[in-house]
C-alpha cells in the first residue's frame, strides 16, 4: 500500500479548500484506470494490486469530500492528534449553545414542532459553515493546525447534532 497522503494520490494541493470539480474529476479518472473489473484477466498479484489501489483511491475521496474528514485528516498530516476518544474539552460558549440546542430538539420532538427542527438545522448549519470557514483559515492561511484541531472537534459536535434533528424530521415527516 502506497504511503502517498490522499492528496498526492489524487493529484491535488494539500489545503483545506479543495475544488470539488477537480476533485470528483481525479477520482473519476483514478478510478476508471485501477477499477479492480479492468483487470480481471491480469494476473492474482495484479489483481490484488488493483483492489488495493481502488481501496485507496476511493478512501481517499470518500474523506476529500467532507469537510469534518478532511480537516481532520488534515491536522493529522500536520502533527495533530484530534484526541476524540479523550479530549472532549470544548469552549464554555459552545458547550452553552450545545445545550440549549439540544434543549430545543426535545421540546420540537416532544410537541412534533416540524418547523423549530427545521429553524434549528438552520441555526446548527450557519455556524457549521462558520466554523469551517475558521477551519480554513486556520489551516491554509494560519497554518495553525492546533487550533483548527479544537474547531474540527467541534464540527465533530455540530455534525452529530445535526443528524440527530434530521433523524427528528424524518421521523415527524415518516420519511
Amino acid at each position: 500500500m502506497s504511503d502517498r497522503s490522499h492528496f498526492a494520490l489524487l493529484g491535488l494541493p494539500e489545503a483545506f479548500a479543495i475544488d470539488s470539480v477537480a476533485l470528483e474529476s481525479a477520482w473519476r479518472r483514478l478510478q476508471a484506470a485501477v477499477h479492480p473489473d479492468r483487470h480481471v484477466q491480469g494476473a492474482p498479484g495484479d489483481r490484488r494490486l488493483a483492489l488495493q489501489l481502488a481501496t485507496q483511491v476511493n478512501e481517499a475521496y470518500r474523506v476529500l469530500r467532507d469537510a469534518q474528514r478532511r480537516a481532520a485528516y488534515l491536522c493529522g498530516l500536520r502533527g495533530v492528534d484530534l484526541q476524540v476518544e479523550s479530549n472532549t474539552s470544548m469552549p464554555g460558549a459552545f458547550l452553552m449553545q450545545q445545550m440549549q440546542w439540544r434543549e430545543a430538539l426535545d421540546e420540537a420532538r416532544e410537541a412534533r414542532d416540524i418547523a423549530a427542527l427545521t429553524s434549528l438545522q438552520e441555526q446548527i448549519e450557519s455556524v457549521r459553515q462558520a466554523l469551517i470557514g475558521q477551519i480554513a483559515m486556520l489551516l491554509d492561511e494560519s497554518g495553525d493546525a492546533p487550533a483548527a484541531g479544537g474547531c474540527v472537534r467541534q464540527l465533530m459536535f455540530l455534525d452529530r447534532l445535526a443528524e440527530e434533528v434530521d433523524f427528528a424530521e424524518q421521523d415527524l415527516s415518516g420519511v
